[in-house]
């Protein structure tokens, strides 16, 4: 059956999401990755894969598509028998969706075998491709998560350890990796903390996640995020930390609580579910309009709107439903379909919204496509005015770091001013969170932020 996979393509789109689990004691190492990684499912949905490893092998299986639809009851029974396991969904930047892609990676080398799941993006991948290539590596996948993989089994004599810290030394640009032999379960951050990672427990055994919402699903207990620099290994004698070179000024992604994150996650520290509330009260008081009904666009703008809400009075109600029966795959929609995706996955309540001030609430705006759309669909169910506030300042600039960011030309927010994009989406008045703002949200962390889509000011120099 032909297919063709849409994404949301007027949004920032994460790359992926890495879960990872060693058993110590009895549990079905492959269940848990599976329902780990249909928790992690909003972080991609081109692809998915577990790996599993049980002291003398690593069995794998990946493709195309969502978690259950790749993995059936018979493909997750051929995994079965190990006690660790890592799993990956990714989702493809620059269109690449190419099946070798799909992670986690798995390699056969001198010393056995090796599986990587990484999210993020080296930005200096290219240059170290290169040397391995003019040292005689053969490279099978376009992906980043090869050179570390060859990178670390170039020096595995060195022992696991030192080759890994080796290879650490060396990489540039953003990393949550997870990383597996057929007995030790490895978890890295990059120095920076740009991607996040977050350590687990179930009884004696640990798992590791790109979120903290993953454990809800399995059962486990949070410990800790993973330290920017950490290498966390894990074997039968237990955990062990390392904590390589790290700049005394980290850089967690802010868009993780702007939009990425499931709302129930707890990042460094910060509730993502309070900062995008406390997004859309501050919002309100930045920018505060005489309207009759606050609504979300759903579902990334709905927590910001409550907020705005509860912070300018005016009452929240439900002005747009989302079709949610619709995922990323289709099977061949036409170009006319395809033109009216919008509709696909959202409505505007008529009864809701005919004749009222709508004062309607989104995360951001990339290309403004969909947002000209949506207000388009609110005035033809009759609303009167529609006030567009964005909880978070204007996307100025692209992503290095492992986020399907569109060029600076294609960015709305780098091309023109907020009253020229105003009238672009046909609202009646749109506003910005400020920085300042934006950085109140998150002032309970324990870490600094990358701000590089709003700014153009990357913590990592981009070769």
């Amino acid at each position: 059956m032909n297919k063709t996979v849409l994404y949301n393509w007027d949004k920032l789109n994460e790359e992926c999401g890495v879960f990872g689990v060693f058993a110590r004691d009895d549990l079905d190492v492959t269940e848990l990755t599976y329902y780990g990684l249909y928790a992690l499912q909003h972080r991609g949905q081109e692809s998915t894969g577990i790996a599993v490893a049980d002291g003398k092998t690593i069995k794998h299986h990946k493709d195309r598509g969502l978690v259950p639809e790749v993995f059936d009851q018979d493909k997750l029974e051929a995994l079965e028998g190990g006690n660790i396991a890592i799993g990956h969904v990714r989702y493809p930047t620059h269109g690449d969706t190419s099946i070798f892609n799909a992670q986690p990676l798995v390699i056969r080398y001198k010393k056995g075998y090796l599986a990587l799941a990484h999210n993020g993006s080296l930005t200096n991948a290219d240059r170290l491709r290169s040397e391995l290539e003019e040292a005689g590596a053969v490279f099978q996948t376009s992906a980043d998560s090869e050179v570390i993989v060859n990178l670390i089994a170039r020096q595995i004599d060195l022992g696991l350890e030192a080759a890994i810290t080796s290879t650490i030394s060396r990489l540039r640009g953003a990393y949550a990796l997870l990383l597996m032999t057929e007995d030790t379960l490895v978890a890295i951050r990059d120095p920076y903390g740009m991607r996040p990672l977050a350590l687990g427990r179930i009884d004696n055994s640990y798992v590791v996640a790109s979120e903290s919402c993953a454990f809800d699903t399995v059962g486990a207990d949070f410990i800790r995020d993973v330290k920017p620099g950490e290498v966390i290994i894990i074997t039968q004698d237990g955990l062990k930390s390392i904590q390589t070179p790290a700049p005394l000024s980290s850089a967690l992604c802010i868009f993780e609580f702007i939009y990425f994150a499931r709302t129930d996650s707890v990042i460094d520290g910060v509730s993502v579910y309070t900062a995008r509330k406390e997004a859309g009260k501050i919002l309100a008081s930045e920018h505060p309009v005489e309207a009759d009904l606050v609504i979300g666009v759903p579902d990334s703008g709905t927590t910001a709107a409550l907020g705005y809400a509860e912070g300018s009075g005016i009452p929240f109600g439900e002005g747009l439903i989302k079709n949610r029966y619709v995922g990323r795959t289709f099977i061949s929609p036409s170009q006319s379909i395809r033109e009216q995706g919008v509709r696909i996955k959202l409505n505007a309540l008529k009864k809701v919204v005919k004749g009222k001030r709508i004062v309607m609430i989104d995360d951001s705006i990339v290309r403004g496509t969909t947002s000209k759309k949506i207000v388009e669909m609110l005035r033809l169910a009759g609303a009167r005015e529609v006030h567009m506030r964005i909880s978070s300042p204007p996307v100025r600039f692209p992503c290095y770091f492992g986020i399907d960011t569109p060029s600076k030309e294609q960015l709305l927010g780098a091309s023109y001013s907020v009253d020229e994009i105003c009238r672009i989406i046909g609202t009646d008045s749109l506003e910005y969170l400020s920085m300042e703002g934006l950085l109140k949200t998150v002032e309970t962390s324990g870490c600094e932020f990358c701000l590089g889509c709003f700014n153009g000011q990357y913590p990592v120099e981009i070769e």
